[in-house]
């Protein structure tokens, strides 16, 4: 597949997978914020880890909006 996922939408940047084990209740609590904010589970934990990740100092490259075609 070249520039497009298996459903039709154009690839986003490339990113790392890996499983993560949570307690049913912080998901269930990542689940509504990411509801209220109107993002995917994914893209909300994103948000939360980088917000996390500054308030104790460390610097986290900003995500690359613009891929190349």
């Amino acid at each position: 597949m070249t520039g497009e996922s298996r459903r039709g939408r154009p690839r986003g940047p490339d990113k790392a997978a890996f499983a993560l084990r949570l307690d049913p209740a912080l998901l269930a609590a990542i689940r509504r914020s990411a509801d209220a904010d109107l993002r995917s589970v994914n893209a909300q934990m994103e948000i939360l880890l980088r917000e996390a990740l500054t308030r104790r100092g460390i610097r986290v490259a900003e995500p690359s909006d613009s891929d190349p075609p």
